[in-house]
């Protein structure tokens, strides 16, 4: 089995170093076949824009290797539940598996590989649940406290100089560009009662 390996750690000061974690994760990955290739860095985990997570993900993808080990599962990704989660899931689809060296438990090669990211989705659809609930929560606040919730409206003036124009004869593409608005919401502002 190739295996590759990904060290992360968010900064190079305060002795954080991903080669602490390299050099257990390369007697662990040992013990599951040959070395592919260490992808090492120094950057956030809340980040997509990881050079070197891109290429690991790009490289599994082409098959390159069968598994891939990480320190634990803040050291592969903190982008947060879903996107952590989608990872993990495209692994698997391109035929790669992971493990978590801290984690024991989060191993897609054990027999409750498929157990904990169905734990995983589960979490991640509870955090969705949540955030629906905490936005619909802050929306009825604005609205009791007298907020107009939506896109904002055109003033009623320029439904005014619309009609007027409309008045003295003017097509709708003249209106429309005239008042730098588009043709349909010309033809709206006019149908709509006054």
């Amino acid at each position: 089995m190739r295996v590759a390996i990904y060290a992360r750690v968010s900064t190079n000061d305060k002795g954080q170093d991903p080669d602490n974690q390299v050099h257990q994760l390369r007697d662990f990955a040992e013990k599951h076949g040959s070395i592919y290739k260490v992808f090492t860095e120094e950057v956030s985990g809340g980040k997509s824009d990881r050079a070197q997570f891109k290429l690991l993900l790009l490289e599994a993808y082409q098959k390159k290797f069968d598994l891939v080990v990480f320190w634990r599962l803040d050291r592969f990704s903190r982008e947060g539940a879903l996107p952590t989660l989608k990872y993990l899931k495209e692994l698997r689809d391109h035929g790669v598996n992971y493990k978590s060296f801290t984690e024991p438990y989060l191993d897609s090669l054990g027999p409750f590989g498929d157990v904990i990211v169905s734990m995983l989705a589960t979490i991640a659809a509870q955090d969705l649940i949540k955030i629906s609930e905490n936005t619909k929560a802050a929306l009825a606040k604005k609205k009791a406290a007298g907020m107009k919730l939506g896109a904002p409206t055109k003033a009623a003036a320029v439904v005014e100089q619309a009609r007027a124009l409309k008045a003295e004869g003017k097509s709708n593409g003249y209106i429309a560009r005239t008042l730098e608005i588009s043709p349909s919401t010309v033809a709206k502002y006019i149908a709509s009662p006054a």
